[in-house]
């Protein structure tokens, strides 16, 4: 993907400001974690590739599973060779000639790489990985030069059995002021726990960056730019952006066939991918599913998968099926959420990767349960199941927003969702209706009544502003029932002012995102405007 970035320009300026603040006494080391494939590393690239700061040398590392004599030479290699990169002198991907150019000008840092060279030699790995990060900090005192340390994929480092690895980069990070870390992670679940565990620092600490697929607008204009000039309905790019959840490499797969002479049909587009056994997301899924087969457990973790994407994604409802007692179940579910296979949200289960859950569904699974394997039989079926799909999308986006939601509020059952890391209650309600706001910027809405809650929702198709959240504030205070769930869903942005105002009303502001999060987890079509 580092070939065909796209937009990213909010994580692009915080990683400039922070690399900005760093000569000027501020370091903020920086954890970028995201699913694999969303961007990270494009990130990264597109940032390396505009910067130029005479004052900072930035060392790229793509972590490996290696050896640390072989990490702590690259790390030495990559240091001198952009210490060199503006010398003028010729430069070689050879360490002991780097080493050799660089004396004159860092004779202590080039000691200090000997001295580390020379423990390796006879075997003595103790407190190296220290050893080397404090080649940042000499760096600096001969030269006055800032490093910035990118650490891509960092948790592999723990396969290289450094001892004590985070209590001793933990006073690294204290002590080093001149240095700023950007660690990088694909483990979501348990780079979070690293951060909060083993790296949680008063000083020192990381800012931590998640970063998402696109959002709605974003995808539409990925769209726009990739397909722009072909004719396609606006109902099929919806569902493309549904389909994909918004990630760069899905949509990248879909628009390049789109984009090619007599393009096949969608459906036969997404057969040619997940479907055939040559298909690149077939592939890619299938090597995932391998991981599982040497595990104890594995086709506990499996059917859990399948279960969680065929729609039977509560943790009780699992546990009946699966004949487990929960203590048993959840500690499964543990590991499927420790390698971020899995997310929960209270009571509900969600896979991570969207069209992954699709693949197990439609493709996995219907292979698993066939007795002969038809592949002609099969492919109509998968093509049969997208056009559907597709056909349900198209009709939903046709219905009116109050009747989708009511639909959707039908459901609830008095589980509990986390929304924002905020726990809410998905009352089971009595009644669901209409409601009309009397002023002049909250039109509509609904109203959710149970035997012992009330939900007041308002929708704005606009600009949320501070006084639609005092209007707001007004309409429900006209309700006697409590307790009340105030909401407001914006279909577009609001200003600071509105979101301050509604945290003192004690009003949910909801966008579309937390919507489509809970029509996800009841497997419903996403609402794209």
């Amino acid at each position: 993907m580092k070939n065909n970035f796209f937009d990213r320009q909010n994580y692009l300026n915080i990683l400039q400001k922070r690399v900005g603040d760093l000569k000027y006494g501020y370091r903020q080391n920086i954890a970028i974690i995201g699913d694999e494939l969303v961007g990270k590393t494009s990130l990264i690239y597109k940032f390396l590739d505009k910067f130029y700061d005479s004052r900072i040398i930035i060392l790229y590392l793509e972590v490996r599973t290696e050896s640390l004599p072989v990490f702590a030479k690259r790390f030495m290699g990559i240091l001198l060779y952009n210490f060199l990169i503006n010398s003028g002198i010729p430069l070689k991907e050879d360490l002991d000639y780097l080493l050799n150019r660089s004396e004159r000008y860092i004779p202590r840092t080039i000691e200090k790489m000997k001295f580390i060279l020379a423990s390796l030699e006879k075997r003595k790995k103790n407190n190296i990985f220290t050893e080397l990060l404090s080649l940042c900090e000499i760096i600096h005192q001969e030269t006055d030069k800032y490093c910035i340390v990118i650490l891509d994929e960092f948790h592999n480092l723990e396969s290289m059995e450094i001892k004590n690895l985070y209590r001793d980069w933990s006073k690294s990070l204290i002590l080093q002021k001149n240095t700023m870390y950007v660690i990088i992670s694909s483990l979501k679940f348990h780079a979070k726990n690293i951060l909060a565990k083993n790296l949680s620092l008063l000083f020192g600490n990381f800012e931590l960056i998640t970063v998402e697929p696109f959002d709605i607008k974003t995808s539409e204009e990925y769209l726009d730019c990739r397909i722009g000039n072909l004719n396609i309905a606006k109902g099929f790019k919806d569902f493309i952006i549904h389909f994909t959840g918004g990630f760069p490499l899905y949509l990248e797969l879909i628009t390049r066939e789109l984009s090619k002479p007599n393009s096949a049909s969608l459906a036969n587009i997404l057969e040619d991918l997940l479907f055939n056994a040559s298909g690149a997301l077939n592939q890619r899924f299938s090597n995932y599913i391998k991981r599982f087969l040497d595990k104890p457990y594995s086709q506990e973790y499996i059917s859990i998968l399948y279960l969680v994407s065929s729609g039977r994604n509560k943790i009780k409802e699992i546990a009946h099926i699966l004949h487990k007692p929960k203590n048993e179940l959840l500690s499964r579910v543990g590991y499927l959420l420790e390698i971020d296979a899995l997310t929960r949200s209270g009571d509900f289960l969600k896979i991570n990767d969207r069209v992954f859950g699709y693949w197990l569904k439609f493709v996995y699974q219907e292979r698993m349960h066939s007795l002969t394997f038809d592949a002609k039989n099969q492919k109509a079926k998968f093509i049969d199941s997208i056009d559907k799909m597709i056909e349900e999308f198209i009709l939903s986006a046709q219905r009116p927003l109050s009747e989708r939601l009511t639909e959707l509020m039908r459901l609830f059952e008095d589980e509990i969702i986390l929304i924002d890391r905020r726990r809410i209650k998905l009352t089971h309600f009595r009644e669901i209706k209409p409601l009309e706001f009397k002023n002049r910027n909250l039109q509509n809405g609904l109203i959710g009544r149970s035997h012992d809650n009330l939900w007041i929702i308002a929708f704005k198709h606009d600009l949320l502003t501070e006084d639609d959240i005092s209007d707001f504030a007004l309409e429900c205070k006209k309700y006697r029932q409590k307790p009340q769930k105030k909401i407001i869903i914006a279909f577009k942005d609001a200003d600071s002012s509105a979101h301050l105002r509604a945290l003192e009303e004690k009003i949910l502001t909801w966008d579309l995102n937390h919507l489509n999060q809970i029509f996800d987890l009841f497997f419903k079509p996403r609402l794209i405007t």
